[in-house]
């Protein structure tokens, strides 16, 4: 009877879809990526596509590998309750010069599509200050950010 119970469980188990591993630290970083372009509300495809870019460029994946990349982040996004789940994951990941290197590729995304919204601005700003950024390198990342997208800085929101 048991034997019963416990091949039906594990028939249950395979059937479901794989649960992404938020754990890895590129797919905790596509979570964040896919917070930041989501938290006003509107992906556009500008959006969509700045991110594809910067996972090829950054994680030098693609084809089938960026699909799986890109669809385990969304998901781990979609399930998250918060962001210190995929922030301590790149804390143990990163050194200090490449969690302020991934601050600035969220202000990238944040400003993909040519606009400073302050809800994205709010999600950079508390991701940098779960990864320990230094609110200096926050803001020159977020100026670096700007300048590249033709954006013209109107102060330091917070």
């Amino acid at each position: 009877m048991l034997d019963q119970i416990r091949t039906f469980l594990e028939g249950l188990r395979g059937d479901a879809p794989e649960a992404p591993d938020s754990r890895n630290p590129d797919v905790a970083a596509v979570a964040l990526f896919f917070h930041v372009i989501g938290a006003d509300g509107i992906v556009d495809e500008v959006e969509s596509e700045k991110l594809k870019e910067l996972i090829v460029a950054e994680y030098g994946v693609s084809g089938a590998a960026l699909r799986r990349l890109i669809e385990a982040g969304e998901q781990a996004d979609r399930e998250a309750v918060d962001l210190y789940a995929f922030t301590s994951v790149l804390n143990r990941a990163l050194e200090p010069e490449a969690k302020v290197h991934f601050v600035g590729l969220l202000w990238t995304l944040a400003y993909a599509d040519g606009h400073r919204h302050e809800l994205e601005d709010h999600v950079v700003w508390r991701i940098a200050d779960l990864m320990g950024v230094s609110n200096r390198d926050r803001v020159l990342a977020r100026q670096r950010a700007l300048a590249a997208a033709g954006i013209e800085d109107s102060g330091d929101p917070d």
